[in-house]
């Protein structure tokens, strides 16, 4: 057998497989992004222990982005079979990529913005909700990156019957 018909035969569940990776990175944002906030809520906390609270939701912001890139890999793992064609393994792999490649960039802008948050809360805690709403802000766009994905996954949902 050679490599093209070997693609052939088998490139449907890599490249879906290639679809689960591809949302995936979007955790791999959340995880930097949560690191980049967490790094800067443990110079707070020991010195402002009742801050921890607050620290913690704008920790939190940039992990949502790793939720939905789970979700999209799941969507796209339930549908991996060995008798998928190439073009349905190349369609999940499109499928996982606008959460994947958006929500990892969201992700890590969003832990950078959180993490100016906490300087907001060390230096005026009444200004608080100001922080969570910047980083709010960047939110939008891994969310808009999710519907797509979703939206693709769904839209041609025959095309997997």
């Amino acid at each position: 057998m050679n490599f093209g018909s070997w693609i052939v035969e088998n490139g449907g569940v890599i490249f879906g497989g290639l679809g689960v990776v591809f949302a995936m990175l979007a955790s791999l944002g959340s995880a930097k992004g949560l690191s980049v906030v967490g790094q800067a809520a443990s110079g707070l906390v020991p010195e402002e222990p009742q801050k921890f609270g607050k620290t913690l939701i704008l920790q939190l912001l940039p992990g949502t982005q790793g939720l939905y890139g789970f979700v999209i890999a799941l969507l796209i793992l339930l549908q991996l079979s060995g008798d998928m064609t190439l073009a349905q393994g190349m369609y999940l792999a499109a499928v996982g990529m606008p959460i994947g490649f958006v929500g990892w960039g969201s992700a890590v802008s969003q832990g950078k913005v959180a993490a100016s948050g906490v300087g907001i809360l060390a230096k005026n805690e009444s200004q608080t909700t100001k922080g969570i709403i910047y980083a709010v802000m960047v939110e939008t766009y891994a969310l808009l990156a999710f519907v797509i994905s979703l939206l693709l996954f769904f839209k041609f949902g025959a095309f997997f019957a």
